[in-house]
């Protein structure tokens, strides 16, 4: 098995939000690699992975980063693979973060989810890898359906709830 999404992370303090991006692609069965690299304190590492991912077979990046949070951007300048960016709440609620993603020059696009939304970051990549791969694209709109099931099952639990004033 060969990973086909790269999970980066800036440092493994990131690890306890981003293993919810690793735990979505253990349910939906896409192969994916999971690595701490600094765009800052390793950076020819950086560039070591993000200028031989494409030939590694990688097709997605998730960059997780907190603070400056360089990382997603460095990689997409090196890489033409689709990168999305998960801002870390480390400092300023996570808007430093969140900034530093999103605000990236013409030419190097940055997808970026939500503050801390390692989740969010992987069900995209995984819609991104569902456009070529129709079993990734099943898995995809499993889960989906499972979110509306959910909601489903939320609304049955609220009807139970008795109040007074509750029609």
């Amino acid at each position: 098995m060969k990973p086909i999404v790269s999970i980066i992370m800036g440092s493994t303090s990131d690890l306890p939000i981003m293993e919810k991006a690793a735990a979505f692609f253990d349910s939906t069965e896409i192969p994916f690699e999971m690595l701490a690299l600094s765009a800052h304190r390793t950076p020819r590492e950086v560039e070591q992975f993000a200028s031989s991912a494409k030939e590694r077979g990688i097709k997605v990046i998730i960059a997780g980063a907190g603070m400056a949070a360089h990382l997603g951007g460095v990689i997409a300048s090196l890489t033409t693979l689709p990168v999305i960016g998960v801002p870390i709440r480390s400092s300023f609620d996570g808007l430093d973060s969140l900034l530093a993603i999103v605000q990236m020059p013409p030419g190097i696009p940055v997808a970026t989810v939500g503050v801390n939304g390692a989740l969010n970051a992987a069900i995209l990549a995984a819609e991104i890898l569902a456009v070529g791969d129709e079993n990734i694209d099943r898995r995809v709109a499993e889960y989906k359906s499972s979110l509306t099931d959910k909601i489903v099952k939320a609304n049955e639990e609220l009807g139970k709830i008795e109040y007074k004033f509750k029609c």
